[in-house]
């Protein structure tokens, strides 16, 4: 069974989060921040993993911490359910549309962590959120699960809109590249014999 179960607590957060890749992408969600839980709801039905989260943070201050340690997490999870990555497709990408948005999203679960991110957010807040979380949040991601990912948005005007085709084509290339490719059971993706 290729999943994990994270427990992160610090000064600024309590982090319960249980990541399934093999699952039907169902979300049970409660970060502490309302935009994030849409986005991470949006991720886990989009990826078909199936994500439970709970956290509790010091959201008096902002979301930062929250927002962060989260990213931070999901990587960790992500990183322990692939396991010896044996027979994973390691590559996934798509180019994924949300109304007037358009975002490119390409991961490699190469073990070497690398974000690209060529994203413009036009407004600094949707609702509360804090729109430069988005790229903390995918910075604490990649960080912990050793993977690269591209993002880069082709098009698009509405910040929400933006933000959740992001979170949708990130979550798409990551099911692909997680995916067990039937004809590469057993093995693993690199030359290399390692990832």
């Amino acid at each position: 069974m290729r999943a994990a179960e994270i427990v992160r607590k610090t000064n600024e957060t309590d982090i319960k989060l249980r990541l399934d890749l093999d699952g039907r992408g169902n979300g049970v969600i409660n970060s502490g921040c309302g935009f994030l839980d849409h986005m991470l709801t949006a991720f886990a039905k989009h990826s078909g993993f199936d994500l439970e989260l709970s956290c509790t943070g010091d959201t008096y201050v902002d979301d930062h911490h929250s927002v962060e340690d989260i990213g931070i997490a999901l990587g960790q999870a992500f990183k322990e359910a692939l396991g010896d990555m044996k027979g994973i497709g390691r590559y996934g990408s798509i180019i994924l549309p949300m109304d007037e948005a358009l975002i490119l999203s390409a991961v490699d679960i190469s073990g070497r962590p690398y974000l690209g991110y060529e994203i413009i957010i036009p407004t600094e807040k949707v609702g509360s959120f804090d729109t430069e979380l988005v790229k903390e949040f995918w910075l604490g991601f990649v960080r912990n699960a050793g993977c690269t990912l591209h993002l880069k948005q082709l098009a698009g005007g509405n910040s929400h809109h933006i933000i959740e085709a992001l979170f949708k084509a990130a979550a798409r290339s990551l099911k692909q590249a997680a995916a067990i490719d039937p004809l590469s059971a057993g093995e693993v993706p690199s030359t290399k014999g390692v990832l």
